[in-house]
């Protein structure tokens, strides 16, 4: 049997122990059912790659429950043919498409280093990154249509007015940016017309959720809404 003496992978190894002993000796009807009858999950979750925010574990999901993407600040992609290598927009189609899922919820998160390689980015001082850079350029719509501008009615995504903003001001409040980019991706999923289609027709939902690195609170949005709303106590 192959042994893992480093440390970090031993404990990824006792932690697979744990994963068989639960699911598959515990409830081996429901992992033999997921192996004859295939995956049905009702979520699509778009969330970062942070290690600090697992969507399996922060939502306490089983096996089957979530169909996940994860990348760098959670972000979406608008709806294009020309990309050749493009994971997060062939996972959405296949959530949608195939898996029908009937809700999708963007989690991002407080003090995300995506976001912060994309002020860093913003403010002429891009990280000496391959990739990092062109992807989280993303979030740029977003930040200019949510944050540096006023919204009707004066208020941002956390109840706080919203004004005029240099990058100074956006570094000192990142989470307008992360709350922002949360938006931003809802609307470019709108973009993509065979989901727009299933939302015209009552048959898939969008969500956005912010969860607090600092308090554990989660906070969340719809679609058709721009404030964002604690849903824990």
């Amino acid at each position: 049997m192959q042994e893992f003496t480093d440390p970090a992978l031993a404990k990824l190894f006792e932690g697979i122990q744990g994963f068989q002993q639960r699911f598959y000796r515990q409830e081996p009807d429901k992992m033999r059912g997921l192996v004859e009858y295939g995956q049905h999950p009702e979520v699509l979750l778009i969330a970062c790659s942070d290690s600090r925010v697992d969507p399996a574990l922060l939502t306490g999901a089983a096996p089957g429950e979530l169909f996940v993407v994860r990348n760098v600040a959670n972000l979406v992609p608008p709806y294009s043919l020309e990309g050749k290598y493009d994971g997060a927009r062939s996972a959405i189609e296949y959530a949608v498409r195939d898996l029908k899922v009937k809700h999708i919820v963007v989690l991002g998160h407080a003090h995300c280093g995506g976001i912060k390689a994309f002020l860093s980015g913003f403010a002429g001082q891009p990280l000496p990154r391959d990739f990092i850079g062109g992807w989280v350029s993303i979030a740029m719509d977003a930040c200019c249509n949510y944050v540096m501008k006023p919204l009707s009615g004066g208020e941002d995504s956390g109840g706080e007015e919203v004004r005029e903003l240099d990058i100074g001001s956006l570094r000192e409040h990142q989470h307008l940016v992360e709350r922002a980019a949360i938006r931003g991706s809802l609307a470019n999923l709108a973009t993509y017309p065979w989901l727009k289609e299933r939302i015209d027709a009552g048959e898939l939902s969008l969500w956005g959720w912010w969860f607090d690195l600092e308090t554990g609170d989660l906070w969340a949005t719809d679609a058709a809404n721009t404030t964002f709303l604690p849903v824990l106590d």
